[in-house]
């Protein structure tokens, strides 16, 4: 099976969801992102390796094709495999037979493979860049996921999916926020929608997300580093990242009125005073 789309757009969501409505929901579904994992150690992690098959194995490691045994392996980014390992995916999925890397024996597996990418891979066939055979095989049963901004009304529908997950407290969204979301773009899809809708509920106080606060929450999305990347830190460096994300916001809000700023944040002007200086902000982005 092949999941086409963007990236953003859910492919591993759907490929969830196909395992847990299966009668393989009952065992394991393993992702794997063929585009994360250098290819000299791509053979390994998904076949496996015996004990002292390379420098560094010191123990035998089944793979992803064996722990995936009886459920499903989803393949993500498979448009980024090498043409080497690309056969051998193929052989897996004609014999049904694993080889650990340094084995001499194989494996039998029962797994079902679902494949996804954002890429043409129609588009890399024609330029020597993926295997027709292995396209053939994959494509036997095929979805494409549209972009977001081809999903008109359904934009609304998320955004108030992750409104409700993102806030314990009850919050709605303005006529006027509603227009910016059916007007953006999404050049991230789902998962920009849902980090902006994040980051709204968290740094609006009260009861309603307006059209500003959305765009300062887009805005923010495409920075270098946007609200999720603070989850990659340390704790005390995302409560800075965070503290200071908030500041910039209420500065913004208030362009650049800091007593404004403090009466927002509900905090005294002294403290906010001593933020700013702590964080180096001097003046709104």
């Amino acid at each position: 099976m092949l999941i086409e789309g963007e990236t953003g757009t859910g492919k591993e969501l759907v490929a969830r969801a196909i395992h847990r409505h299966s009668e393989r929901s009952k065992r394991p579904f393993v992702a794997v992102n063929c585009a994360a994992i250098p290819r000299e150690l791509l053979e390994s992690e998904l076949f496996g390796h015996v004990k002292g098959a390379f420098t560094g194995a010191f123990q035998p490691r089944p793979g992803k094709f064996r722990e995936a045994d009886g459920g499903t392996l989803f393949l993500d980014e498979i448009g980024d495999m090498p043409l080497e390992m690309q056969a051998k995916i193929l052989r897996v999925l004609q014999d049904k037979v694993v080889m650990p890397v340094g084995g001499q024996s194989s494996h039998q597996v029962d797994i079902r493979v679902v494949a996804a990418t954002h890429q043409d891979l129609a588009k890399k066939i024609d330029n020597g860049g993926f295997r027709q055979d292995l396209y053939f095989r994959l494509n036997a049963l095929s979805i494409r996921l549209p972009a977001l901004r081809e999903r008109g009304s359904d934009i609304l529908l998320l955004a108030e999916h992750f409104l409700r997950q993102s806030t314990s407290l009850p919050k709605s969204l303005s006529a006027a926020a509603a227009k910016v979301l059916l007007e953006h773009s999404w050049p991230g899809n789902v998962r920009e929608l849902e980090n902006v809708i994040r980051s709204s509920s968290l740094t609006v106080r009260g009861a309603v997300i307006d059209a500003n606060d959305l765009q300062m929450a887009v805005a923010e999305n495409h920075r270098e580093t946007p609200i999720d990347n603070l989850l990659e830190l340390d704790f005390h460096s995302a409560v800075s990242g965070f503290e200071k994300l908030i500041l910039e916001k209420a500065l913004k809000k208030t362009n650049g009125n800091r007593a404004e700023a403090a009466r927002l944040l509900n905090i005294h002007r002294q403290l906010l005073y001593a933020k700013l200086k702590e964080h180096g902000i001097s003046e709104p982005e």
